[in-house]
């Protein structure tokens, strides 16, 4: 009678036989079956990638699209970061404050990396489909005008493009008459002890921030003393995002001087003349000018 085969079942070695029942090391293709998957019940992704509706036929139009929309994206995690900043300033929790606007300055070199594909375009590539805008701008940007508004960028003006959309004109008048992040950092500044003057601490909020001597001073001292302070570190940390807010109003008005030079902006806006006057703003402004006394 002839031997099984060494290659027989009863032949093989009881970890081999084991191995072999054992389930695949890839993922359960059979989560999911019959529905959405949990990951397209978490992250909607059907929604976000049927959101581009194209206006030419130019194959260029889509990164244009694309990358607008993005960026609101980033808008919305950023206003998340900083309203989250200024709620734990508020009630002095300066860890959680800290950790917020740390993870924004990631954000913040995310948002700027976007304008990679559009930072190329020349005005025959721009002009393709720039009639697809209509009168359509960035500055109509709800979220981007309340992450504006958080820096202390402050105008009533602004609401009026928004006054047909009554969820984002409340949420922008909301954040209109609410203290600014650096407001905050303020307040914060003179609960520690600081001499922050009342004419700021009392501002009215509707109104842009302007710099103060008295802010410069109290910014020169913290510059200069311990750097491992929390406030030394907190300044250290708004510069990194105000430095980071600089290179995005730059890098914006590089890429639309490239795409379309001096030409009248979409909106009806001045273009590049209005972006340059925003460029040369800086934000939180006594965090720069305090360091030539220290």
């Amino acid at each position: 009678m002839s031997q099984p085969s060494p290659t027989h079942p009863a032949h093989r070695a009881p970890d081999t036989a084991a191995a072999e029942a054992d389930p695949p090391f890839g993922p359960d293709l059979s989560i999911g079956a019959g529905t959405a998957t949990p990951y397209e019940d978490y992250v909607q992704a059907s929604v976000l990638t049927h959101l581009q509706h194209l206006q030419s036929d130019d194959p260029g139009e889509m990164v244009f699209l694309v990358t607008t929309q993005v960026m609101e994206l980033w808008f919305t995690v950023i206003v998340h970061e900083w309203t989250t900043a200024a709620d734990a300033l508020r009630r002095d929790d300066l860890p959680v404050a800290m950790d917020a606007l740390r993870r924004s300055t990631w954000e913040l070199e995310a948002l700027n990396a976007a304008w990679k594909p559009l930072a190329r375009l020349t005005p025959a590539q721009f002009n393709a489909y720039r009639a697809a805008l209509g009168e359509g701008s960035g500055f109509q940007s709800a979220m981007y005008r309340r992450l504006e508004f958080l820096l202390g960028e402050k105008s009533a003006s602004m609401l009026v493009p928004h006054r047909g959309s009554p969820q984002d004109h409340a949420a922008l008048e909301k954040a209109l008459h609410e203290p600014s992040l650096y407001d905050e950092v303020l307040r914060l500044l003179a609960r520690r002890g600081h001499p922050i003057p009342e004419t700021v601490l009392r501002r009215d909020p509707t109104q842009r921030y302007e710099s103060d001597p008295a802010v410069e001073e109290v910014w020169a001292a913290v510059l200069a003393g311990a750097q491992d302070s929390e406030l030394a570190r907190l300044g250290e940390l708004l510069t990194d995002v105000a430095e980071l807010v600089w290179r995005w109003r730059n890098d914006h008005l590089v890429a639309t001087r490239r795409a379309m030079g001096a030409k009248m902006g979409t909106g009806g806006s001045a273009g590049v003349a209005w972006l340059e006057k925003r460029a040369r703003k800086n934000v939180f402004p006594e965090l720069w000018t305090a360091r030539s006394h220290v």
